[in-house]
């Protein structure tokens, strides 16, 4: 099969991603068509071509992952404070406040904010409409806001400090 349909689907490659990845996208293809040689049908060349386009896809999805997650990290680098002590404490004071927090106040905080999901996405996850979805988010920020003042103020109890005789 490979010797058959190897130009056919280079070709298609190269038309549909440039000479750089086509050998990539051609040799992922007889992979795939050689991980599922149960699944070829008798002609082959319209699945290939679709494997192949599933490739493509795959390609061009990771790429922008990648090429986002360098952006955000270009980001983040450009904004950082100069005190990264400062960034490390208030990061460790956030995480604390969310591990205070119930199971469901912290998966509705982090579904947005840690995976990247639409309001609508995350709703669906959650099982319940976008309208729901916003009222558990503003009810889980503002329950996170408290863990996190609370951890500013100093102890209610007054801290006892032994002094030295004679003062």
């Amino acid at each position: 099969m490979y010797d058959d349909f190897h130009d056919q689907v280079y070709a298609y490659a190269v038309s549909r991603a440039g000479r750089p990845l086509a050998d990539d996208v051609t040799s992922e293809t007889f992979l795939v068509a050689w991980r599922r040689r149960d699944d070829v049908p008798d002609a082959p060349l319209p699945w290939l071509l679709t494997v192949a386009r599933n490739v493509l896809r795959d390609q061009f999805r990771a790429t922008v992952r990648r090429d986002s997650l360098a952006a955000e990290m270009r980001i983040w680098a450009e904004t950082a404070s100069g005190d990264v002590a400062d960034e490390v404490t208030e990061r460790a004071a956030v995480l604390r406040a969310l591990a205070a927090l119930g199971d469901a106040d912290r998966e509705v905080l982090t579904l947005a904010a840690w995976h990247g999901l639409t309001s609508a996405e995350a709703a669906r996850v959650l099982g319940c409409s976008r309208a729901a979805y916003f009222v558990r988010l503003h009810r889980a920020r503002r329950r996170l806001d408290a863990a996190l003042a609370a951890a500013e103020e100093p102890p209610a109890v007054p801290v006892l400090v032994p002094v030295e005789e004679g003062r």
